[in-house]
């Protein structure tokens, strides 16, 4: 296997060279050992074939070379810089799957500043080796926006990772003894109305809301180190009701669903952070299921705090969504259907 040395992290790693020929430009990428092709390519070059896929450009390889050519000069450069990106991942350890050349792939069409790999190779943190990670420049910016900012909302639609990066950035805190606690709160909407009808103490009518935030928990900690935080009040998951009339000292919150607040439990929940306190709030403004009449707290959250010192708003799209690949397909065509409606 090539030693660290011989991939360093820069994308001339990947030594390149180009010509022209008439129409047709041509590129060579060579990657340094050749032992590194499959990591690179994939078993029986299965991330080849999702390159190849999505460009336009003819893609030979022999050895450790990679000979790229294509009638469009934009076309065979954006190739190059993807496996140079690509080779920058494995040198820092990460290894590529299909999903991961997919998001390197559309970054690298979107043309935008971020490196591909300066985006996938950051780490929230490790948990039974699998590493909790950002998967695309709007969840890296995402993340960003959490660290620079008391307050963060993040706004997109399912799949984009709005919940599980919050939940990741506050656990990383709590290990880095950055806070004393974790708090996470979701509205309950029903919880007056249909619930009441149901079996069962409050706590267990209000617990299906709740779960998707202990699931999430579960796959970042031990069920041991959970319980021992729960026992000592360290981690707390509740609804958004019991909130109301606390002040939260060293703690990061995480408001999940807030599409389903109103305004005035929007204001209640912001109001209750306190000294040395990080607040994240996650939703999607196309799925509110509050009752027909009923304002979303988080639709007019923006109007209201927007240019306020140390509240950051981010938006997160289509593109973010890090499910199966029909999820992004039905993100988009929703999203298609509703400015077809507004256009109407």
């Amino acid at each position: 296997m090539a030693s660290r040395q011989s991939l360093a992290a820069d994308v001339d790693t990947a030594e390149r060279q180009a010509e022209t020929n008439g129409s047709v430009t041509a590129v060579k990428v060579l990657v340094p050992g050749e032992h590194a092709m499959v990591s690179l390519l994939g078993t029986r070059d299965e991330l080849l074939k999702v390159i190849e896929d999505a460009f336009h450009a003819s893609i030979h390889v022999r050895g450790n070379e990679i000979a790229i050519s294509s009638s469009e000069a934009d076309e065979t450069d954006r190739v190059a810089r993807l496996f140079e990106e690509l080779v920058v991942l494995l040198d820092r350890g990460q290894s590529l799957d299909r999903a991961t050349v997919r998001q390197t792939v559309r970054m690298i069409r979107a043309d935008d500043d971020e490196r591909p790999s300066e985006v996938l190779s950051e780490a929230l943190i490790t948990h039974r080796g699998r590493t909790i990670r950002p998967k695309s420049i709007g969840q890296k910016r995402y993340l960003d926006h959490v660290r620079e900012n008391t307050v963060t909302f993040g706004i997109g639609p399912a799949g984009t990772g709005k919940t599980y990066l919050a939940m990741g950035a506050a656990v990383q805190a709590l290990r880095a003894k950055q806070v004393n606690r974790l708090i996470l709160t979701r509205p309950a909407i029903e919880a007056g109305e249909r619930l009441g009808f149901l079996p069962g103490t409050l706590h267990e009518k209000i617990d299906p809301y709740l779960k998707p935030l202990w699931d999430a928990l579960h796959d970042m900690m031990e069920a041991a180190e959970l319980t021992d935080h729960v026992d000592r009040g360290t981690i707390e998951v509740a609804p958004l009701a019991y909130m109301r009339g606390r002040t939260l000292n060293d703690a990061f919150i995480v408001l999940d669903e807030a599409q389903n607040t109103t305004p005035e439990q929007m204001k209640m929940f912001l109001t209750r952070i306190g000294f040395n306190s990080k607040a994240v709030v996650t939703g999607d403004v196309s799925q509110v299921d509050l009752p027909s009449g009923t304002r979303s707290g988080l639709k007019v959250v923006h109007d209201i705090l927007a240019g306020i010192d140390g509240v950051g708003f981010s938006r997160l799209e289509s593109g973010d969504v890090v499910r199966h690949q029909i999820v992004q397909r039905i993100v988009e065509a929703y999203e298609d259907w509703d400015a077809r409606q507004e256009d109407s």
